[in-house]
């Protein structure tokens, strides 16, 4: 008995403190809404291609690109790129790859709705720290990501539509706050590798 609850203590601590608070999200919704879980279909969402005026790509360049532009190129690519080559010195990282990746990225997702992504600084040094050392990992949520779309994308999109503000801030208040103690306090290559120390 004491051995199931030691191995139950530790899968609970091992636990990432932004997936619980997504789970108690998700039972505060179908509390609030116990008809959600019959309105669950198995299917994706319709995919259309999206028609971008000349009007919205206007307000989407000078209210979307330019103001985003520095913190995309700092922590996708600067960052990235130096935390990088601090953990996998042997590989051969390029900044005009990351710059690449990202552009294609976007440019092909915007013509089906995609929100606009990029690789951050933080997400490497999470994967690293849980230990993703490949791209195996990377691939691995790609393929849980994908399943969760064509099984019950449809579904998904109506139930994280009615998802808690409140519950969706501190979800994204996780990142930013974990940002701004990486890079000033904490050196991103002991934050990785499990032991915290401030720079000195």
């Amino acid at each position: 008995m004491k051995e199931r609850l030691r191995r139950l203590r530790r899968i609970i601590t091992s636990l990432s403190s932004a997936f619980i608070v997504f789970l108690l999200g998700v039972v505060l919704e179908i509390l609030r809404r116990p008809n959600v879980v019959n309105e669950m279909k198995v299917g994706p969402s319709t995919i259309q291609i999206v028609k971008i005026s000349k009007h919205a790509r206007k307000e989407g360049f000078i209210n979307g690109a330019i103001p985003q532009l520095p913190l995309s190129v700092f922590n996708s690519v600067i960052a990235f790129y130096k935390l990088s080559s601090d953990l996998f010195p042997t590989k051969n990282c390029s900044v005009t790859l990351a710059l690449v990746s990202i552009g294609l990225l976007n440019l092909v997702g915007c013509w089906f709705g995609a929100m606009p992504c990029c690789q951050g600084v933080l997400g490497l040094a999470v994967q690293y720290k849980f230990g993703g050392r490949s791209g195996g990992s990377v691939a691995i949520l790609g393929e849980a990501k994908l399943v969760l779309g064509f099984v019950v994308g449809s579904s998904l999109a109506k139930m994280l539509n009615q998802f808690s503000v409140r519950v969706l801030g501190v979800l994204l208040s996780f990142p930013g706050v974990l940002d701004i103690w990486v890079f000033i306090f904490v050196s991103p290559v002991r934050l990785c590798s499990g032991h915290g120390g401030e720079r000195r």
